[in-house]
């Protein structure tokens, strides 16, 4: 059997375009097109990003909210706060592992740590359906107030409307939260440089599938729970044992897909992940293959991404490693220079593919 040897350079120059023509669809500035709004528009992917960009960056155009991070840090009275805001509608509002309270809390929580900041408070304010159960609003403050005093931050202040019935689907939650930061610097994209890791704290999907396993949707019984939890002491570690790290983002909606598609956006750089790499639970990744979605796009809370300078690689995994809620993080890829603002996936199958960002997120309503 011979190789034509020319139609390598053929193939190689094929592919090279191909990802050329995807480099400029991507970079083209994202524009909202429908008249009205669709679950897709809240859904973390392309479609948000859209709706983000064209309409509420463009009205309150200013640096911190052109940043795009999970809050923004800020300068206030010789402090440097970091300041988020979240909304939760999530269904069902219990769930094996956790409740919309809970997810709230450890949310905004979440949103503050991904900044390098300490979180100190949260406000809360409940948009409640009429007719909804007294006993169920205990519930989810109750689990509140826990998952508040195991991140050691209050709840100061809020505020409650109740909306007529069928208007609200029982309850909605929302919360901000500020936090401060001693770091020199901010985190995020323009800090990453080629050769960086790119670190998964644990794995992935949980979170998304047990919302889909609780409505009901998927015909199987699995023991899994959802990895809804505070963050605060493993990247408080991670950060002591590692100066490198460049920037972190929790993989809520959308997953770690997104995220990754976001900072390769961002920092105008590549990143290329292995398949094999990425831990996910075989319940999990059973499910997935069920809805024919791929676990790199499902949704968790209590996960997230690091990008660190390689020579921290080891130290950071160590320190993530010690602790129990990230005792499985593991390097999945790295930062390159070749087709920056671009996600590529070395398979298992030993193949390279695109990991875009979707338009919309194949599981609605998860948190």
């Amino acid at each position: 059997m011979t190789v034509d040897r020319a139609a390598r350079p053929a193939a190689a120059s094929r592919e090279e375009q191909v990802l050329e023509r995807i480099e400029r669809a991507r970079t083209r500035r994202p524009r909202i097109t429908q008249e009205r709004i669709t679950l897709a528009h809240g859904a973390g992917g392309s479609a948000t990003h859209a709706l983000i960009e064209s309409v509420f960056v463009e009205a309150f155009r200013n640096p911190e909210l052109e940043a795009l991070g999970d809050g923004a840090v800020l300068e206030a009275g010789g402090r440097r706060l970091a300041f988020t805001t979240d909304a939760f509608v999530v269904t069902p509002l219990f769930f094996p592992g956790g409740d919309i309270g809970d997810l709230a809390v450890n949310g905004t929580v979440n949103d503050l740590v991904m900044c390098g900041a300490r979180p100190v408070c949260l406000s809360a304010g409940f948009i409640l359906e009429e007719g909804f159960p007294v006993a169920d609003l205990r519930r989810i403050t109750a689990s509140m107030a826990a998952a508040a005093r195991r991140a050691g931050v209050r709840v100061v202040t809020g505020d409650t409307k109740v909306v007529q019935r069928g208007k609200a689907d029982g309850c909605y939650v929302t919360t901000s939260g500020v936090g401060v930061t001693d770091r020199p610097s901010v985190l995020g994209p323009s800090r990453m440089r080629p050769g960086d890791v790119v670190i998964v704290s644990g794995p992935i999907g949980e979170h998304g599938v047990t919302i889909m396993i609780a409505r009901g949707e998927l015909d199987i019984e699995a023991d899994l729970a959802s990895d809804t939890a505070p963050l605060h002491e493993p990247v408080a570690a991670l950060l002591e044992a590692a100066p490198g790290v460049r920037v972190l983002r929790d993989a809520t909606r959308g997953g770690v897909a997104t995220v990754l598609n976001e900072l390769a956006a961002a920092a105008r750089l590549g990143v290329v992940v292995r398949e094999a790499a990425i831990p996910v639970r075989p319940v999990v990744n059973g499910a997935c293959e069920l809805l024919g979605i791929d676990p790199l796009y499902v949704a968790c809370e209590g996960r997230f991404v690091a990008v660190v300078a390689s020579r921290d690689a080891d130290a950071a995994l160590a320190a993530l490693r010690a602790h129990p809620l990230t005792a499985e993080a593991a390097i999945v890829g790295r930062v390159t220079a070749d087709n920056p603002g671009m996600v590529l996936l070395d398979t298992a199958f030993g193949g390279t593919r695109v990991v875009d960002m979707l338009v919309g997120d194949p599981l609605p309503r998860i948190c």
